[in-house]
């Protein structure tokens, strides 16, 4: 272990390829093994660096199983970083096939059935009215399942009640297809009456 906060899949330490879709190894900022830590809580950032699009959905898929009814993933990153990659890998690992897994850029809502839980998966990409944001009714639409949300920054006060645990996930680019993934839970909504 290096403690470098660094995820990493078992084969970038003999500097073989990475790009096989092998899962990731986890490693936390603690640096300690932390693949069991991600999916028991967060309950600090914890940043991996990816090769390719495999391995950053990956970590939505080691992310999974530690989701429950109504928590909320908040995506942040460029275009091209890697949210729906990442959305790809938390479907699957909630039991929904990845293939059915799109960008939701023009339908703004895509809901994915027949897993452990349902997965809301919204882009506001083409939204920068927050009365759009508002009226889409992101605080009840998920209740009962994961509310996955791309450009979450443009999300302000549309969540304010019902949201109980908010996990922030940073994509950002690095070289080629390199990328540095930052998961952070940020507990409930500062606008929660809760």
């Amino acid at each position: 272990m290096d403690g470098s906060g660094r995820w990493e899949t078992s084969d970038e330490r003999d500097g073989t390829d990475r790009s096989d879709g092998r899962d990731v190894s986890i490693r936390s900022e603690s640096g300690g093994h932390g693949e069991s830590r991600l999916r028991d809580s967060i309950d600090r950032v914890t940043t991996v660096a990816t090769g390719s699009e495999r391995e950053t959905a990956a970590i939505g898929r080691n992310l999974a199983p530690t989701l429950r009814a109504g928590d909320v993933v908040l995506l942040f990153g460029d275009l091209g970083a890697g949210k729906t990659a990442f959305v790809k890998g938390l479907a699957e690992g909630l039991g929904v096939s990845r293939d059915e897994v799109s960008s939701p850029t023009f339908t703004l809502v895509h809901e994915y059935r027949g897993g452990r839980l349902t997965l809301f998966h919204v882009d506001l990409y083409r939204l920068d009215d927050p009365r759009e944001i508002l009226d889409l009714g992101l605080d009840e639409i998920a209740a009962d399942g994961v509310l996955a949300i791309e450009w979450a920054e443009k999300v302000n006060h549309a969540l304010e009640s019902s949201r109980e645990r908010r996990i922030a996930v940073r994509i950002s680019h690095g070289e080629g297809d390199a990328r540095t993934v930052a998961v952070e839970e940020l507990g409930p909504s500062p606008y929660s009456d809760r």
